[in-house]
């Protein structure tokens, strides 16, 4: 396994937990995953607090463009040295 699937595992059920009727299996990997899911402003929103909360890592506003595609949230997450998801002992 690559360092980036557990990261793309996550972030896909991430996803799914905001827009349960999303078809992430058939998600372009780089294309926004707001025009492709309808998402809007909330729905992104609570999409990158559940990031922030499952990778505890810190993600300024200013970052959330780097989330807005689904090859966007792997890089970023990597980028940062994050390899799989925090999980609570």
């Amino acid at each position: 396994m690559t360092r980036e699937e557990p990261i793309k595992e996550v972030v896909l059920r991430l996803i799914k937990q905001v827009a349960p009727e999303a078809d992430v299996a058939n998600l372009q990997p780089d294309m926004r995953l707001r025009d492709q899911l309808d998402l809007d402003s909330v729905d992104f929103m609570n999409f990158a607090v559940a990031l922030q909360e499952s990778f505890k890592v810190e993600i300024p506003e200013m970052d959330f463009f780097e989330l807005g595609t689904l090859n966007g949230c792997i890089r970023y997450f990597v980028s940062r040295g994050v390899s799989e998801p925090f999980s609570p002992a």
